[in-house]
């Protein structure tokens, strides 16, 4: 993409006040918190009923995939034009009706973490409700579910070197440069095997001002940056776990699929990890993994985390499952997200190919979650623990913090000596509580070991 075009582009979008807020002003919350979800008919309403304007025009066309003429288009691209916005693949136009529609997604995200909060122009291929059909094997997706809950949970502060491995539209790229931008000579690098993504990753660090602070590299996993080390890893990678028995005309989704069997490509992630980190750095992966009949896959993941008794490299992990479902739903949400529906051929082609897979190799549930690890130094002695747990429930704008201090706790108390111990003054964390629960009617400070029988009498 044209950088100049870009750098006109962002003029434009600046005088709009194109932004989460003012969207959401503009359309009400009710109707922006439907077109969140797909459903763009209440925003359309109240659009209706608002005068035209910049912000109007950039929303009805980008965010609810109407059109909009040429002259709306010039009135609310003042710099750019619709003829810069057509050169930048953001629009194309119809010559007989000179009617415009968007064919790659603009949108104003707001991202929460422990630092506060940032907004970004986020452009990348339309999604579901607004690209009605299939998506292109290249596709490259927007801020979703995913990759939010892994900000959320990354850690905090400042670190003099990070990387994002599987960029994608480059957001995670993105929030590391708003976390480094006091670290002089900060690196980051942004890394993906898709030459679209990258495209529209480095178009994004220019549209948002941070061209100059991220380097983005063309590979596949750890290969761009084969002998380095940094600070901090953070990666959403191609992580869905896809069939490889399908008919060979099936479309395969870069952004999801690895092109490896299973789960190996996360658990190539996992277990290459700990020699692309600085001693004391961290690597924080979202991840499924296959649980086959028999086996926890809570146990498999701590397996590519240890690694061969020989690795080079002393590790400690945390292994959060967020969800495990079962191979059905798991095949039926990702037929989904390929624009397949269901009672179609191609949905069909598609479920009876995951779940023959599944059944071959026994898998009888995929867990859902991420994988938090820290190489250690080499000259402590002491072993540290993997850490494997499920937990439920979402996670709150500063859980990286708090996940990272729990963290670094639990693995300094698991390097420590029995004397250590003892010699420590331990003092209780601020979010530490206590619940109790006793029967009505009875006295708290009573100790009873059994309960009332059905005869007893009660209150």
């Amino acid at each position: 993409m044209d950088p100049e075009l870009i750098d006109l582009l962002r003029a434009d979008l600046t005088s709009a006040e194109y932004n989460t807020a003012a969207v959401t002003s503009l359309l009400g919350v009710t109707a922006d918190g439907a077109r969140q979800r797909g459903v763009f008919t209440p925003a359309l309403r109240v659009l209706k009923g608002r005068e035209t304007s910049a912000l109007a025009t950039l929303t009805r066309v980008f965010l609810l995939g109407e059109t909009g003429t040429a002259a709306e288009l010039d009135a609310a691209l003042p710099k750019l034009g619709h003829a810069g916005a057509e050169q930048l693949g953001l629009l194309t136009g119809d010559p007989d009706s000179h009617h415009f529609r968007a064919v790659l997604s603009l949108n104003p995200v707001a991202l929460e973490a422990a630092s506060g909060a940032s907004e970004w122009w986020i452009i990348s291929d339309l999604d579901d409700q607004l690209r009605r059909g299939p998506a292109r094997p290249d596709h490259v997706m927007g801020v979703g579910g995913a990759t939010r809950s892994l900000i959320t949970q990354a850690p905090s502060g400042k670190v003099g070197s990070a990387l994002d491995l599987g960029t994608g539209c480059g957001i995670v790229a993105l929030h590391l440069a708003c976390e480094l931008v006091d670290v002089a000579d900060a690196k980051i690098v942004a890394t993906d095997i898709s030459e679209r993504a990258l495209m529209l990753a480095c178009a994004n660090a220019r549209l948002n001002g941070q061209q100059d602070r991220i380097e983005f590299r063309q590979g596949s996993l750890f290969e761009p940056v084969d002998g380095e080390r940094f600070d901090l890893i953070l990666s959403n990678p191609p992580f869905v776990i896809t069939p490889q028995n399908q008919p060979a005309d099936t479309e395969r989704y870069e952004y999801r699929d690895g092109g490896m069997r299973g789960d190996d490509l996360v658990a190539g992630v996992v277990s290459d990890a700990p020699k692309h980190l600085t001693v004391g750095g961290t690597l924080l992966c979202l991840a499924n993994w296959e649980c086959p009949w028999g086996v926890d896959g809570l146990e498999r993941a701590q397996e590519w985390i240890a690694g061969p008794q020989d690795r080079a490299e002393h590790v400690a992990a945390w292994v959060i499952e967020r969800d495990r479902i079962e191979p059905a739903q798991y095949a039926e949400t990702w037929a989904r997200d390929g624009g397949a529906r269901p009672g179609s051929e191609a949905f069909d082609t598609l479920m009876t190919g995951w779940l023959d897979d599944f059944a071959e190799r026994n898998v009888v549930a995929i867990g859902l979650g991420s994988i938090r690890l820290q190489r250690l130094d080499m000259n402590n002695s002491c072993s540290a623990s993997i850490h494997v747990e499920r937990a439920g429930g979402p996670f709150s704008p500063d859980a990286g913090e708090v996940l990272q201090s729990a963290f670094k706790a639990a693995t300094r108390v698991a390097q420590m000596s029995d004397a250590q111990l003892l010699e420590t003054r331990w003092l209780l964390d601020s979010g530490v509580t206590e619940e109790r629960e006793h029967q009505p009617g009875r006295n708290p400070r009573e100790r009873s070991h059994s309960l009332p029988n059905a005869e007893s009498p009660v209150a």
